[in-house]
């Protein structure tokens, strides 16, 4: 049995999931503590959302405003979505996509948006390619999308 959760009902959780981002991602520990330190302190409604297995935490995504394209104008966007290779196929990124929707949606924030390179899997939650961006430092433009 799954558990989800938004990072701000158990906080104590933020040192573990931002090293846990880190591992994912490669970007620096402290960026992922600094957002999440602002979303706890209510300085942003930009969210962390989690899915454990246990006290494991094998899936997660975060809201930010920009991740890291050269479109600002689209924001905020949902980052770092990613699933334990061992626990795809089980529905747990669907599911936390549709609690960052529901969420950011019931703070009166609306649209969403998220850059991929992925095509088919997050038309399956209700998102629409939007156009390409530059991502920093890409040699080639990325996909888009939004959740209205």
């Amino acid at each position: 049995m799954f558990h989800y959760i938004i990072l701000r009902n158990i906080p104590e959780l933020m040192p573990a999931a931002a090293a846990w981002f880190h591992e994912k991602w490669g970007v620096p520990e402290e960026a992922y503590l600094d957002c999440m330190r602002a979303y706890l302190n209510q300085e942003t409604e930009n969210g962390w959302y989690l899915c454990l297995d246990g006290e494991r935490i094998v899936g997660g995504m975060g809201v930010i405003d920009n991740d890291f394209h050269d479109r600002p104008d689209l924001a905020p966007n949902v980052c770092a979505v990613y699933t334990e290779e061992e626990y795809r196929g089980r529905g747990i990124a669907g599911r936390l996509l549709n609690m960052v929707v529901d969420d950011m949606r019931a703070k009166g924030i609306s649209p969403l948006y998220l850059v991929t390179d992925h095509t088919g899997f997050y038309e399956r939650y209700g998102w629409e390619f939007l156009c390409m961006v530059q991502g920093d430092g890409e040699p080639q433009p990325t996909r888009m999308y939004i959740h209205r």
